[in-house]
């Protein structure tokens, strides 16, 4: 039997999922979580074998909960739904070890199917979402850069954003100048836009 954790905060979605999964006679459903903070506790109290996460939920996101999990709870592998099909997100969560990236609208059963690959220690990637990826432009920006507009998008000034990574406010100033720059926006709330429909952030 393949135990299965679902989070997602929309309770309709999640119970219906639920429900469907339930319906096989491999998978069990043995926890769920209704934001990215209860992921990593809901998965130590419950052990799944697979962990199948929403991308956008309150809190952290559903990778950097997949991120957190794999290192909590690295025998839990991890599958990201998303509604949105942006390239720069399909990259991160291949860089937070995710082991399946799917289309919210996919059929049930391919996603129990896709459950029951990431066990057998495969990869599972929605076909056209990693082409779109192929196709994308790669993330202009640091590493550095990504995080102090991470913070930027989260309303954060710049001293604040300073404290928290321990920089000068003028530092802050410079790499928000910098990212504008590199991509062509207007201003900073204009970069947190264009990073995010990339999925860089």
């Amino acid at each position: 039997m393949i135990r299965v954790m679902l989070a997602d905060d929309m309770l309709m979605l999640r119970r219906a999922l639920v429900s469907l999964l339930e319906l096989e006679e491999d998978l069990q459903v043995v926890g769920e979580a209704g934001d990215g903070d209860q992921v990593v506790p809901v998965a130590l109290e419950t052990l799944p074998d697979v962990a199948v996460l929403d991308i956008d939920m309150p809190g952290i996101d559903g990778i950097r909960a997949a991120e957190r999990l794999s290192r909590e709870l690295p025998s839990c592998r991890t599958i990201i739904l998303t509604s949105l099909g942006r390239p720069g997100n399909l990259r991160r969560a291949l860089e937070a070890r995710v082991s399946g990236f799917l289309l919210k609208d996919t059929d049930p059963t391919r996603l129990a199917a896709a459950i029951r690959q990431v066990v057998a220690g495969e990869q599972v990637v929605d076909p056209q979402l990693a082409l779109a990826t192929l196709q994308a432009d790669s993330n202009p920006l640091s590493a550095r850069e990504t995080e102090v507009l991470r913070l930027a998008a989260r309303g954060l000034d710049a001293p604040e954003i300073a404290r928290k990574l321990f920089l000068s406010p003028g530092t802050v100033r410079n790499y928000l100048t910098t990212v504008v720059t590199k991509l062509n926006a207007r201003n900073r709330m204009d970069a947190v836009r264009i990073a995010q429909e990339a999925g860089w952030l």
